[in-house]
């Protein structure tokens, strides 16, 4: 059974960085063959939405909202997923869950993902 586990989110103000990471269970981070993998987010009163995708070989995907701050990428050697997001704003703050799909593309929507972490909370202040 594959089961990510997410870690990293936490407060921070207006402006700073969190990296966030999740290591998977179950799963082998590779190369290539990989399955589309990301970050998703939800905040209170909204639907989960896709931030960041990637998938073999290394062709990413950003929301809009996020393009040109967050930073999606993959150890193999560590076997985990990173979300680098710096220049962070108030309307980042929701919890990020990491998302494992057996598609090997297109994932960036939620039905696409097989497997959820339990996810981790960020929370910007101005």
């Amino acid at each position: 059974q594959v089961q990510p586990v997410e870690s990293g989110g936490g407060s921070v103000q207006a402006g700073g960085s969190l990296r966030l990471s999740c290591a998977a269970s179950g799963y082998t981070f590779r190369t290539y063959g990989n399955s589309c993998a990301g970050w998703f987010r939800q905040a209170p009163g909204k639907e989960r939405e896709g931030v960041a995708t990637i998938e073999d070989p290394g062709i990413t995907n950003y929301a809009d909202s996020v393009k040109g701050r967050f930073t999606i990428s993959k150890d193999n050697a560590k076997n985990t997923l990173y979300l680098q997001m710096n220049s962070l704003k108030p309307e980042d703050t929701a919890m990020y869950y990491c998302g494992i799909s057996r598609l090997v593309r297109g994932c960036q929507g939620r039905a696409a993902i097989s497997y959820w972490g339990q996810g981790t909370q960020v929370s910007v202040s101005t």
